[in-house]
């Protein structure tokens, strides 16, 4: 664990004290989930030492520390990508100061493109394994025993067996499937996606991979979702674009949040879970 995680807690508690339970980090045009966040605090990550500033016009930057449906949870509104920096570790901070401000579950959100015909744009996509694609891995350069991490159940099963819970009570049950990670910053052509297709990919996108590895090498239990905004290339008849993906996020969000609030509230008052 890097001094700048602690570091980096430390402000967050002098502004909000308290211990946190759930930690989160949102996706492109999903920033409006912080503003379910009660009796918040909200830092710049200008403010916090090595957190990186998105240069993605839909990622607001800022942590965002509160209670939402009644459980302490930090929020994350905003990410950088491999693709901004050519760094993988680029979001190993951030992910360390949610670690040391006690937060034992991150919940991981992105937007994405599906290779699915009956996951359509503007649904939400429960993450169950990814593929990482891109050969890049945040603990390159860790000299000890502890890289040679086991990932065979990156993604939690009990995290992810509730928050099928609380889709069925909801009326809104979600796809599952497993999520391609690709470098970015250019979209897939329609070959990628037809060999991602063949390996066993449900989604696409740019993001994500990188902050599971390092959240489970911290000893978090993690469950991520995407918001389905466009089909892989190749599937739909327009062109992809960065627009569509903002526009089609916002539409799924208000799925996304209902499903959040829940799983927070279901996990977060669960210290069995």
């Amino acid at each position: 664990m890097s001094g700048f995680g602690r570091e980096c807690a430390e402000i967050v508690r002098a502004a909000r004290p308290g211990t946190y339970r759930i930690g989160m980090i949102l996706g492109s045009g999903l920033g409006s989930l912080a503003e379910e966040v009660e009796d918040a605090v909200r830092i710049p990550y200008t403010k916090l030492s090595e957190f990186p500033v998105s240069t993605v016009t839909s990622h607001s930057s800022e942590l965002v520390a509160g209670t939402m449906s009644g459980v302490p949870v930090v929020i994350l509104s905003g990410r950088a990508h491999y693709y901004e920096s050519g760094n993988a570790q680029i979001m190993r901070t951030p992910v360390e100061t949610l670690k040391e401000l006690g937060c034992e579950v991150l919940l991981a959100t992105n937007a994405a493109g599906s290779l699915r015909e009956e996951v359509a744009p503007g649904s939400p996509m429960l993450i169950s394994d990814h593929i990482n694609w891109s050969g890049l891995n945040p603990l390159i350069g860790e000299e000890d025993e502890s890289r040679f991490l086991d990932m065979s159940a990156a993604y939690d099963a009990d995290l992810r067996a509730a928050m099928k819970k609380v889709a069925e009570e909801t009326g809104d049950p979600v796809a599952e499937g497993n999520y391609m990670w690709f470098s970015g910053p250019s979209f897939e052509t329609p070959a990628e996606i037809r060999m991602a297709k063949l390996l066993g990919a449900d989604a696409v996108g740019m993001s994500t991979v990188p902050e599971v590895i390092i959240a489970r090498f911290l000893g978090m239990r993690v469950a991520a979702m995407s918001v389905i905004t466009n089909y892989g290339a190749g599937l739909q008849a327009h062109a992809l674009s960065h627009d569509e993906t903002k526009t089609m996020a916002k539409v799924g969000m208000d799925r996304m949040k209902e499903l959040v609030r829940a799983f927070v509230k279901e996990v977060g008052n669960d210290r069995n879970d």
